[in-house]
């Protein structure tokens, strides 16, 4: 199953934000701690070329701590980028972004008059909008558990040298390989009502069954895993209520449930990919464009 979703509010805001870069010096790009590579847009270094950029690893308090440590080290291999891990409750967190940013764009230029202008960037539902909102310190931009809430750029002015400038969040027309979609898709970044919900949930459920196995045992009070995901599906539609006559399995009920759960976080601090995943998938990627 490959998964897209681009309409043409996407392709408008890729457009807007490439004739707007040049006017920055400070990109902020947010990604899902869950997933950050999944979740990276590929079309953001041609974007930004040599401007500064901080990798904010949103949702911290949702991944695994010794994964995200480990993206923190990869990302900061590339010239002029900071990472920066961020839990959805920890507003003074997001505050040192600020001193951050100074760094990478130098205390002349961040003081000088009129500050300087920063690109708030990432996927859809990632939380670019709460964070804007918790360094403004007030409720300026629209947020809600779902992708495609922003759709226009606005700017944010957050103090006298910081003006951030909001953008719709944006993936890219294919996305490659097959596993990154399903990643986006399992983490909300992509509408429920354009996928297959059953097969991104039996998707994740191998995916938590193999990275995770303890933890999901104990969310769905599991003495063993089953064998193969179809009888995991099984088990969970025992455990919770989801069989129609003769035992048959509610395959949507199961699948909104496991989405639903690992959206919350109720599967305990997962990660859905290390660094060391990238450069198998970069193989499984150049065989499927070719």
């Amino acid at each position: 199953m490959n998964i897209n979703w681009y309409p043409g509010h996407m392709n408008k805001a890729r457009r807007l934000i490439g004739e707007t870069m040049p006017k920055v010096s400070l990109v902020i790009e947010v990604l899902d701690a869950r997933l950050p590579h999944s979740s990276e847009n590929p079309l953001v270094p041609k974007l930004r070329g040599d401007t500064p950029c901080i990798k904010v690893l949103n949702k911290q308090d949702l991944a695994d701590p010794v994964v995200t440590a480990q993206w923190v080290t990869w990302l900061e291999r590339e010239r002029g980028v900071r990472a920066l891990p961020l839990s959805r409750d920890a507003p003074e967190v997001a505050r040192s972004l600020l001193k951050i940013g100074q760094d990478l764009v130098g205390q002349d230029r961040w003081n000088r008059v009129g500050g300087v202008h920063a690109m708030i960037l990432g996927i859809p539902n990632v939380g670019k909008s709460t964070l804007i909102n918790v360094l403004a310190g007030r409720k300026i931009a629209k947020t809600a558990n779902k992708p495609a809430v922003t759709q226009h750029q606005q700017p944010v002015r957050i103090d006298s040298r910081l003006t951030l400038l909001d953008t719709p969040g944006f993936l890219w027309p294919r996305l490659y390989p097959a596993e990154r979609g399903f990643r986006l898709a399992a983490s909300g970044a992509i509408k429920d009502s354009v996928l297959e919900l059953d097969g991104i949930a039996f998707w994740l459920c191998g995916q938590l069954r193999e990275r995770y196995p303890a933890g999901f045992k104990a969310r769905f009070g599991l003495d063993e895993l089953p064998e193969d995901t179809e009888a995991l599906f099984a088990a969970i539609a025992r455990k919770r209520g989801a069989q129609g006559r003769k035992g048959r399995i509610n395959m949507r009920k199961v699948s909104e449930i496991v989405l639903r759960e690992f959206r919350s976080g109720m599967f305990g601090r997962v990660s859905l990919e290390t660094p060391a995943d990238i450069p198998v998938e970069a193989d499984s990627e150049a065989v499927e464009l070719a």
